[in-house]
């Protein structure tokens, strides 16, 4: 049985744990309560937990390809409001990372199938951003430039959602940051675009743009 392996790897890890804390899955199993939202890129190399170091339970989690937030996923949205409305949760992280391979197709012009309609975002901030872009010295450095422009766009958009401007409205504590990471080296970066009001949302957007317009060509990172 192929996935056996699967099963083996699970019951180590559920032995490893026990034995660290006996309570640990019945005090999982009790309670969520996580102040984080992750919303990041369904890449098998970015995940969540191990990134940050935090443990099941401390981060509510929502991927996809190339990290989107499209007003018409209702998927996300869901997602969204369960974090914001039930579980409280303080922060949202926008994550992406270099070398994206969702932002490299739309770079290159790739034809994939039928997820190049979801791509199309992707395409539309291309097209909007190209004069920034054809700047770069390298594909690769313009290519990982649209992922820093991609975590900007979506912090933009989660922060123009119904559900933040009712949350922030009712005095809710919640804030939407922008972070990217990088397969070469495992580190996370702050895109200094962390809006914590609606009052916020375009002065930081704006800076954000402009910030990246005089910043050095983007690490390549590991793709």
């Amino acid at each position: 049985m192929p996935l056996q392996y699967l099963f083996e790897r699970n019951r180590e890890w559920s032995e490893r744990m026990h034995a660290e804390d006996p309570e640990f899955f019945k005090k999982l199993s009790l309670l969520q309560s996580p102040e984080y939202l992750w919303i990041g890129c369904s890449d098998s190399r970015v995940p969540a937990n191990q990134i940050t170091g935090l443990l099941p339970g401390e981060v509510f989690v929502h991927r996809n390809v190339a990290n989107l937030v499209v007003h018409s996923d209702l998927n996300c949205l869901s997602v969204l409001q369960y974090a914001v409305d039930v579980l409280r949760v303080k922060h949202i992280l926008i994550v992406g990372h270099y070398g994206c391979g969702g932002v490299r197709a739309v770079y290159d012009n790739l034809r994939l199938g039928l997820i190049d309609n979801w791509l199309r975002h992707i395409q539309n901030l291309k097209q909007k951003h190209w004069p920034l872009l054809s700047a770069m010295p390298d594909a690769p450095s313009g290519i990982n430039r649209l992922c820093e422009l991609n975590v900007i766009e979506q912090v933009y958009n989660v922060a123009n959602t119904t559900i933040l401007a009712e949350a922030w409205e009712r005095g809710q504590p919640l804030a939407v940051h922008g972070w990217i990471y990088g397969l070469d080296n495992g580190l996370v970066h702050d895109l200094h675009v962390s809006i914590r009001s609606y009052a916020e949302v375009q002065g930081i957007y704006e800076r954000a743009l402009a910030d990246l317009t005089q910043a050095p060509p983007a690490g390549h990172g590991a793709r």
